[in-house]
Order: structure tokens, then C-alpha cells, then sequence
């Protein structure tokens, strides 16, 4: 098992050109939050399963930006559609990162589907992602990050993980977030929310 809040900072470490994150609710995006904060994070807010559907937008819209959505096995389980809609659009410059406890943590760690019976790198895979792979431990997972769109995408990394919780959490102003991440992708015009 692997640490989130561990597995966050090695990939925002790696993150060097301007890359946009878009990060599922809850543990996810607040180890994001308090891993390095920056203009191209988008962090979800109440809204299950849709962090992959967002970074699709992103990726298409902005096809010269690497774009990484990053999420839990609970919200890709309620959104699994994106995956064969991904596979199927084929974005060079999108890489998933799942972070798989096997529960929905924030709500009462009720088991998910992940717990014992669904694999999620195989359910990628089945939905047409061959760049699809389990990350063994820390090593393999930063070498995953290091490549992740040296081979064109769309490519997903899952990490089984533990359940400790998140070190913070995301500030919780859904204007302020769309106002930051427009003007870390360069589409935002300044002003009093982009404080």
C-alpha cells in the first residue's frame, strides 16, 4: 500500500511544464491543495465522477497542455461511461491517476467496488485505454509520471493506496477556484476573485 498525500507530492514535483490537474472531491484534491497549490489545479467540489469528464474538456480545448485528472476509485466507479468516451476520442495529452482505497473514505468508508471485486486498470483497459497500468510501489509510479505523455495518451495509472486521511483541505470558494484555474490556463481575465 502506498500513501496518497506521498504519491501527490511526487507528482506535482514532476509537474514542469504548466500541466493542468483536475482533481475529484475530497481526499484527492485537498492532498493536492496542500502538495503545491498552483493556478492549473481545479479542485472539485461536490461533484462525484466528473473530474475525468473536466479534464477531457481541458485536454481538448487546449491539445499543447499536458492535463491529468486525478481521482479516487469511488468517483470513477460513478462515472465509469468517460472512460470508453476517452478511449475513444484518444487525447495525446491526458493522463487519469486513480488512487484506489477501496473506499469512500469521506463518507464513512463505505467499501467500494475496488474492495474486491473490480479491478479498475482492467475496466480501463476493457473501455479501450491500453496505456493502463497498476503502479507497483513509489519507484514505478514516479517512472509511470516521468513518461506520462512521452507516448501520446490517453493513459491511466492506478495506485492501491491506505486510508490515511488528508494533512488539509482545499479552500472551499467554487469562484475563486474557476477564476484561478481560468487564469492559470490562460483563458481568465484578472480581477477580485483571482486573489
Amino acid at each position: 500500500m502506498m500513501n496518497r498525500g506521498d504519491l501527490t507530492k511526487r507528482l506535482v514535483a514532476k509537474l514542469t511544464h504548466d500541466e493542468a490537474v483536475v482533481a475529484g472531491i475530497g481526499n484527492t484534491n485537498f492532498d493536492l491543495y496542500v502538495a503545491g497549490h498552483r493556478p492549473q489545479n481545479f479542485y472539485m467540489l461536490g461533484s462525484m465522477g466528473l473530474a475525468c469528464p473536466i479534464a477531457l474538456g481541458v485536454a481538448l480545448a487546449q491539445p499543447e497542455r499536458g492535463v491529468i485528472a486525478l481521482e479516487g476509485d469511488g468517483s470513477i466507479l460513478m462515472n465509469l461511461g468517460c472512460l470508453g468516451t476517452i478511449a475513444q476520442i484518444k487525447p495525446r495529452n491526458l493522463t487519469i491517476i486513480i488512487m484506489d482505497n477501496g473506499t469512500y473514505q469521506i463518507t464513512g468508508n463505505q467499501p467500494t467496488a475496488t474492495k474486491e471485486t473490480s479491478d479498475i486498470v482492467k475496466i480501463a483497459q476493457g473501455a479501450g485505454i491500453g496505456g493502463s497500468v497498476w503502479a507497483r510501489d513509489e519507484k514505478h509510479f514516479d517512472e509511470l509520471i516521468a513518461r506520462r505523455f512521452e507516448y501520446g495518451g490517453p493513459s491511466l495509472i492506478a495506485a492501491k493506496i491506505d486510508d490515511k486521511p488528508a494533512a488539509g483541505q482545499t479552500v472551499r470558494d467554487p469562484a475563486l477556484i474557476r477564476s484561478r484555474f481560468m487564469r492559470g490556463l490562460g483563458t481568465g481575465r484578472g480581477g477580485a476573485l483571482d486573489a
